[in-house]
């Protein structure tokens, strides 16, 4: 039977490989793409085909579509079967039209203008040799070069991307790095690269690092993501360089190559086993392709320096390729590159000490290692020390601190992870080697990285995201002004989580972050009065900018002190940071001069008299009311009455509501006592750390110890599914994962009937049930409060309305910054 399975799958190949020769070309460069061209395609303008459709050449200007699914504007408009669209060609990389009839392919979108597709005649045992996505551009898009390849996704909960990190040779006070795939590289094309980097120069940064780029096409993170493999690629990033070095900086390059993390059929790994975050399976690296794979790498590092980069960042941590050859959770090869320890670190020493010999001795050559794996089977605490005096003796300069893979079941950056959580590890590798040591994670602010470097945890400072909430870090803290610094406050939710939905990523502080090009506060030509009512997020955000650029303004609040739903979140435990936005409006406020009238709600007779030339209302929201019968009981409180006046909750609450209002007021209540986000040792304990090392990757055999809830918490929701589903894509597996530890229980797909003396009644499954609780605590969302508006708009007064005032959908802070940001530039 094995031997028939065998002989079919050949049979199989030999007409996977036919099949190719003769109708495509495999394509395995960014410069031979093949497209599906349009002529005259009424479908082309705004709209898109996505998955499940299949696309059947018929002849050289005619397709045959089953199954297309048109959107417009984000909406499904219509769903047809067997269309014929004329006008279209299919051509492969040479130019040559697809023999008719012969294919049938999957398309798959990759974003609003591209498409990916897959041969899929049922083999897909042969997807190696045609499971390279085909590339589709519109004609307009391809006659203006918009776009050159499609910006990939991938379920990876923390990639890695542009990094800024410096040292003390660069005459740096804190050395810093960022991550995050902040911009794909093709997607938004090199000069916005550029500026971004040159903003970060500008503002202080020694030495900056790329996002991740692979030195090959099986190293990609995501199909057509960056490469560095030829003389064209290097010219390309030449302008990014040349911009760095102007501002007086300096730039390296990351070489990153994702092995079993690629989220393409063609990744390859040390041993063909699955990643838990990609769905494709890669293939084992023979003796051959490990060798080529050592040249792609050198041959990478010696483009970088043709593009006058200053250096090479070798990624070996989180979880990527070389990491993964390191340890036995992914290597089960049984030649010379697995087994003992010796032979799995075989790759990395020799990648490290054949780049040296390629680039010389002043190029500079930083190895990122991961002293801290947090998964099963990683490495042990003296195999990372023997691993990094090998790596410092193969000529590195600078060794950087790599922390937790990817697929790692404990937080290492959200806001929730204590500052400086990590930067002991560095410190006990400090006492290993000699060459310098950068640290990692959660350090946001100078007070935390001067004590870092005081303290002897580490030689350089690296940094992330802070750059991406403020570019000028580095110049404040320089002149002491570290209360101007826009704190990053850990989310995710404009950097990460945008990466995921195919955005360009940014920030939820600094809307200007990775749109330098297009969003600016210049200075107005034309002063005007104007009047922001609620000083809440999108209130101090609009009221800042407006009066930065030069306007008179005045910010009014019914409250005693400005904030508004950030004085809630501030609450949370792990949400502490969000204390220094407040902090930074209130020092933009001092600095630029805008009026605060607090403890006033404001009447439109007020904005009347005080002759405002334009208003702005960012007056948030009020909570939703549920219709259930005793919902007016003493029992009953909302959110507000909880996080703001402090009202008391009993021993047994009802939360209803699964979303982040929900679950924020959930970590509140089953919390007691200090928040572990502000102790590192009791974080590590709530989440197994082993913090002597003894543990293999930290972690094993480690118990995590979490504290007790001081109360009995039922979180109801009345739709099916996972709970928490809307929650940051990086993030709400944290909070999933806190509120199992305090032994919350989770009651989905009720109706909620009354409230009574006894509690919450509902009927689940046909089944009438009751709760006995002492409180039940809504937090079933919220709607607009814009009382003004009508009043105003009939008085003639020119009003805009921002933030929850316009939205109100789950206390949505990036929305509502990033749109005070951009009326104010505007106003």
């Amino acid at each position: 039977m094995k031997i028939v399975k065998r002989v079919l799958k050949f049979i199989a190949i030999l007409i996977g490989i036919l099949l190719i020769s003769s109708v495509i070309v495999i394509l395995v460069d960014q410069q031979s793409t093949s497209y599906l061209k349009t002529k005259n395609n009424k479908f082309a303008n705004n709209t898109y085909l996505i998955t499940n459709a299949n696309i059947i050449p018929m002849n050289q200007d005619t397709i045959l579509v089953n199954k297309m699914v048109f959107i417009k504007e984000g909406l499904i408009q219509n769903i047809s079967d067997n269309i014929e669209m004329k006008g279209v060609e299919i051509i492969d990389a040479k130019n040559k039209y697809l023999t008719p009839g012969l294919i049938d392919m999957h398309v798959h979108v990759w974003d609003r203008y591209e498409l990916g597709l897959y041969l899929s005649n049922g083999i897909t045992s042969v997807r190696n040799l045609w499971g390279m996505p085909m590339h589709l551009r519109l004609k307009e898009d391809i006659e203006n070069d918009k776009i050159i390849a499609p910006m990939f996704f991938t379920s990876d909960p923390k990639l890695t991307g542009p990094e800024f990190i410096g040292d003390d040779n660069l005459h740096l006070t804190s050395p810093l790095e960022a991550k995050e795939k902040v911009i794909s590289y093709k997607k938004r094309g090199y000069d916005f690269i550029k500026t971004y980097y040159a903003e970060r120069a500008k503002g202080g940064v020694g030495l900056i690092i790329s996002g991740g780029i692979a030195p090959n096409v099986q190293g990609w993170t995501g199909p057509f993501s960056a490469r560095m493999s030829t003389k064209k690629h290097a010219r390309n990033h030449k302008v990014i360089t040349d911009a760095v070095h102007k501002e007086g900086g300096k730039i390296c390059m990351q070489i990153l190559h994702a092995g079993r993390y690629g989220y393409h059929p063609l990744a390859v790994a040390p041993s063909a086993i699955k990643s838990p975050i990609s769905p494709f399976k890669p293939f084992k690296l023979k003796q051959s392709g490990i060798k080529r794979t050592i040249r792609d790498f050198v041959n990478s590092a010696k483009l970088a320096k043709l593009a006058d980069y200053d250096g090479v960042e070798i990624m070996g941590s989180e979880g990527y390729l070389i990491n993964q050859f390191i340890v036995e959770r992914t290597n089960t090869r049984t030649d010379n590159y697995g087994g003992s320890y010796e032979n799995r670190m075989r790759l990395p020493i020799a990648l490290v000490k054949q780049i040296r010999e390629a680039v010389g001795t002043e190029f500079i050559i930083i190895y990122r290692l991961s002293m801290l794996d947090l998964v099963e089977k990683g490495s042990t605490w003296q195999e990372v020390v023997a691993l990094g005096k090998k790596i410092e003796k193969a000529g590195a300069t600078i060794i950087n601190t790599g922390i937790g893979w990817h697929e790692a079941r404990i937080p290492t950056i959200a806001t929730s992870v204590p500052r400086a959580a990590f930067t002991w590890v560095t410190k006990k590798m400090k006492e290993e080697l000699s060459i310098p040591l950068v640290t990692s994670n959660r350090i946001n602010m100078p007070e935390t990285a001067e004590k870092i470097l005081a303290e002897g945890h580490a030689d350089l400072i690296s940094m992330a995201r802070p750059f991406l909430a403020d570019s000028e870090w580095v110049n404040k803290a320089e002149a002491n002004r570290s209360d101007e610094i826009n704190t990053c406050i850990g989310c995710n939710q404009a950097c990460l989580d945008h990466v995921f939905q195919q955005k360009v990523a940014s920030c939820l502080v600094n809307p200007r972050a990775c749109h330098e090009t297009e969003l600016n506060y210049l200075p107005t030509k034309i002063k005007k009065r104007i009047a922001v009512v609620g000083a809440g997020p999108a209130g101090l955000a609009a009221s800042t900018i407006a009066a930065q650029r030069g306007h008179d303004v005045t910010l009014f609040d019914s409250d005693k002190e400005t904030g508004g739903q950030f004085n809630m979140a501030k609450q949370i435990p792990g949400k502490e940071e969000f204390y220094e936005t407040i902090r930074y409006f209130n020092k933009q406020i001092e600095l630029h001069q805008v009026t605060v009238k607090l403890n006033m709600r404001v009447t439109s007779e007020d904005l009347k008299i005080g002759n405002f030339d334009e208003v702005i209302l960012a007056t948030g929201i009020k909570p939703r009311t549920l219709k259930i019968e005793g919902i007016d009981h003493p029992k009953v409180l909302d959110y507000i009455d909880v996080l703001k006046f402090r009202k008391p909750v009993g021993k047994r609450v009802a939360v209803i509501g699964a979303g982040g209002i929900g679950f924020d007021v959930s970590e509140y209540l089953t919390h007691e006592g200090d928040s572990t986000s502000l102790n590192i040792d009791a974080w590590l304990k709530e989440w197994g750390i082993d913090k002597t090392m003894s543990a293999r990757s930290g972690i094993e055999g480690v118990t995590a110890e979490a504290h007790p809830s001081p109360r009995e918490i039922f979180m109801f929701k009345r739709s099916k599914g996972k709970f928490g589903g809307n929650l940051g894509k990086t993030t709400g597996w944290i909070h999933r994962s806190t509120l199992k530890k305090k032994k919350v229980q989770f009651i989905n797909s009720v109706q909620y009937t009354k409230i009574d003396d006894i509690g919450l009644h509902y009927i689940q499954n046909d089944e009438k049930k009751v709760l006995e609780v002492d409180n039940i605590i809504i937090c079933a969302g919220q709607l607009p409060l814009k009382e003004l508006l009508e009043p105003l708009e009939a008085e003639g007064v020119k009003v805009h309305v921002v933030g929850g005032a316009d939205v109100a959908t789950e206390l949505d802070a990036k929305l509502a910054i990033n749109q005070a940001c951009r009326l104010a530039a505007t106003i």
